[in-house]
């Protein structure tokens, strides 16, 4: 049986499309539908949407190397 290793690192998620919006700049209409077609690197959990904050800025990040 593999194990798999859990960081003791806090997770700085960022919950909802609002606050995802708020935080790259868009508005929250067009986070909605970046989530939907899973342009961004997001979950949806119990009905909300959730990110990692250094996904998503390693998401952006890669796209302007």
């Amino acid at each position: 049986m593999k194990k798999h290793a859990v960081s003791s690192a806090p997770l700085d998620l960022i919950w909802g499309a609002a606050e995802i919006a708020q935080l790259i700049g868009r508005s929250e209409r067009a986070v909605f539908g970046m989530l939907e077609n899973g342009e961004l690197p997001a979950k949806k959990v119990s009905g909300r949407w959730v990110i990692e904050r250094s996904k998503l800025i390693a998401f952006f990040m890669g796209e302007t190397a």
